[in-house]
């Protein structure tokens, strides 16, 4: 195995899609994800994995149980197992962020170009790894 090595602020910056996984090994997953203006990921619960995320560019509010945290580029933020959350881009350009957790969710390399795709297509991790 060779594992993931790249440089993940290029490739965050670069990226155009809601969300693109990059990688996915057996006990998390690395994902990186771009919000329009105005968009957010959606509120959810995961109680079974822990979430980082890393903000490259933008503005934007990670709600995390009801309390609203304002981000910019350079924030990290980590959403305990459990908690209901939610990102936001409040700003008027891209908030472009990546994000690891564990287990992973969806499946390997899986690309959906806007929030609307994934909400109509959520595609659960078949146990896949990258390699």
């Amino acid at each position: 195995m060779k594992g993931f090595c790249d440089d993940i602020e290029r490739r965050t910056l670069e990226n155009g899609d809601f969300r693109r996984v990059l990688y996915t090994a057996e006990h998390f997953q690395l994902v990186l994800m771009t919000l329009r203006a105005g968009d957010q990921i959606g509120e959810e619960v995961h109680p079974d994995r822990d979430q980082f995320f890393r903000i490259e560019q933008g503005e934007g509010v990670v709600d995390i149980d009801g309390i609203e945290n304002h981000v910019q580029a350079g924030f990290a933020v980590i959403v305990p197992a459990g908690c209901r959350h939610n990102v936001r881009n409040s700003g008027n350009s891209p908030l472009r962020l990546y994000t690891i957790y564990g287990p992973p969710e969806h499946l390997d390399h899986l690309v959906e170009r806007t929030r609307a795709q994934a909400m109509a297509t959520h595609e659960e991790w078949d146990g896949r790894t990258t390699e």
